[in-house]
């Protein structure tokens, strides 16, 4: 597969939610870079994502391949039904950075987490009020 066959595997993955799947996509030790989860191993990122989703729908608006390279960038649109049932819409940028089989070896997330937060700061206080 290509670098853009990957990174539209990964969009399709992501839009159905199949954990597996995405985590196939990355190297074993592959890491994911999110402003609100952090620095994650790939699998334990997507697990904590998947939990905190009831439904997500993406719009691929972009790929920027930097021929030559071993990365490309996805701009998309993403638009997330948190586990409570609130929405939230925004733009991201992913920028993904290959090893020589074409696996991820890193994703780096970048959007404005100002509503996101807010959202995911509110199913923690909803999941310690329950325990």
């Amino acid at each position: 597969m290509t670098k853009k066959d990957v990174a539209t595997k990964y969009i399709e993955f992501l839009s159905n939610g199949a954990v597996e799947k995405i985590v196939s996509l990355f190297t074993e030790d592959g890491m994911v870079s999110s402003p609100i989860y952090g620095d994650k191993l790939a699998r334990a990122f997507f697990k904590e994502l998947t939990d905190d989703t009831a439904n997500s729908k993406l719009t691929l608006k972009r790929i920027f391949d930097d021929v030559g390279s071993n990365a490309l960038a996805l701009y998309f649109e993403y638009e997330w039904t948190v586990r409570s049932g609130k929405i939230v819409i925004f733009d991201v940028v992913d920028i993904i950075e290959f090893n020589t089989e074409t696996k991820i070896e890193r994703l780096k997330i970048i959007y404005d987490t100002v509503l996101a937060r807010k959202l995911i700061e509110d199913i923690r206080s909803m999941n310690n009020s329950q325990q």
